[in-house]
């Protein structure tokens, strides 16, 4: 069982996923990947996506369902990814250098954290038309 769970937040909206750039560290600054955090003690995944959604971003979320699997990033820590909806606000960088929205088209194409290119697969079915 991990120490600690970092979740993040695919925040999908007209056919594309929000994503976000990092700033630091220095070996991650300027590559992509979707915004989220570490659970704190005594939260819900839930809870703690929708309060870091709100503070890195200043938009209230509704936290869906899992989006593909455990994302390990060391012995300890494990990155997990959920379906957002955007409730209220519109979405602002206050902790990355840039937010763009990203369609399935060029999905492929962004310079995605390493962790989170685990994820594309998930991504492209939940980008995909039904």
């Amino acid at each position: 069982m991990p120490n600690q769970i970092v979740v993040a937040g695919a925040v999908i909206s007209d056919a594309a996923v929000l994503v976000a750039q990092r700033h630091r560290p220095a070996e991650l600054a300027g590559r992509w990947e979707l915004p989220g955090g570490k659970v704190m003690a005594g939260e819900t995944e839930s809870d703690a996506l929708a309060r870091e959604l709100a503070e890195e971003l200043g938009v209230d979320v509704a936290v869906g369902e899992r989006l593909g699997g455990d994302v390990a990033l060391n012995a300890t820590t494990v990155l997990r990814a959920y379906r957002v909806s955007l409730l209220r606000g519109e979405p602002h960088p206050h902790d990355h250098r840039a937010l763009r929205w990203v369609t399935l088209a060029d999905l492929h194409d962004v310079d995605w954290v390493p962790a989170d290119r685990e994820w594309l697969p998930a991504l492209v079915r939940a980008l995909r038309p039904r």
